[in-house]
């Protein structure tokens, strides 16, 4: 079980917010974190990882990591844990082997995992010379090189495009899997949550707000609604003798058409849910 009650006062660009998080997690967990941008999410991987100071507890099984009334703080080097940033953080000038051995000179290992990944011919290529995929994939084996208790992962796929994505998520579960590692990651993706994750957890404003399985979280829908999206009202185009609704959902538009009683409620620029029932699609505010 990892137990984390801590404190800490940001200074974000809206003003100060404190961070409080009081969470519970089992071991082998995969975790994902989600919520606005600016609400503590990489904060708290910071944190956990030791590269930040914080008030309060955080207990890792039967070890002690911080307690902060009791002057007990585990330096990063010492706390066992697998970081994988959003840039990569590899070293240029070495080879992709080297770049895992610098963690641990376990060369079985890291042959293993540049196997199961699919770099093992690219092992004497230097990091400046890889894909952004490629990049990635040594970051994640360069993180699983201590066989981590705690896996902390920072939006590492979200420059990678989708079919990328869905191929490194399919690593990322096996690895965490095979390595029966605890894992926390941090993504706004609501399918790299459904798929990877089995609890995801809400953060806002620096407070836990909602937690649960990733589809008690993300299906929001109510009633007879067979799927609702959130997205942005751009315009409201009249055509013949009706109106519609122009909206911005994820990477696409939608068009769907509104009632002289919906077109009172909105206006443009307003963040709006679409949603379906028995094949007739509702807006809401």
């Amino acid at each position: 079980m990892i137990n984390i009650n801590i404190q800490k006062t940001l200074h974000g660009s809206s003003g100060e917010m404190d961070l409080k998080v009081d969470l519970s997690i089992v071991q082998n967990d995969f975790v994902a974190l989600t919520g606005q941008s600016g609400s503590g999410k990489t904060t708290l991987l910071r944190i956990l990882a030791g590269l930040e100071e914080s008030r309060g507890v955080i207990e890792v099984g039967d070890e002690i990591w911080q307690d902060s009334n009791k002057r007990i703080y585990l330096a990063p080097q010492k706390r066992k844990i697998g970081f994988v940033f959003q840039d990569y953080a590899l070293f240029s000038n070495m080879s992709v082997e080297d770049n895992l051995l610098f963690v641990k000179k376990d060369r079985e290992l890291a042959s293993h995992l540049l196997e199961i990944t699919g770099l093992a011919l690219l092992k004497n290529r230097h990091t400046s010379t890889l894909s952004g995929g490629q990049k990635q994939r040594v970051s994640l084996c360069r993180a699983m090189m201590n066989s981590p208790k705690l896996l902390l992962m920072d939006e590492p796929l979200s420059a990678l495009d989708p079919s990328m994505r869905t191929k490194l998520q399919n690593e990322i579960l096996s690895l965490h899997k095979e390595f029966a590692t605890t894992t926390i990651m941090v993504s706004h993706d609501p399918s790299e949550i459904y798929r990877l994750a089995n609890r995801a957890v809400v953060l806002n404003l620096g407070q836990v707000i909602n937690e649960g399985t990733p589809k008690e979280i993300l299906l929001q829908t109510s009633g007879s609604a067979k799927f609702s999206f959130e997205g942005e009202l751009l315009d409201i185009i009249k055509v013949d003798v009706i109106h519609v609704a122009v909206i911005a959902i994820a990477q696409q538009i939608v068009e769907v058409v509104v009632s002289q009683e919906e077109i009172k409620r909105l206006s443009i620029g307003q963040i709006v849910r679409v949603s379906t029932k028995a094949f007739s699609p509702t807006i809401s505010e």
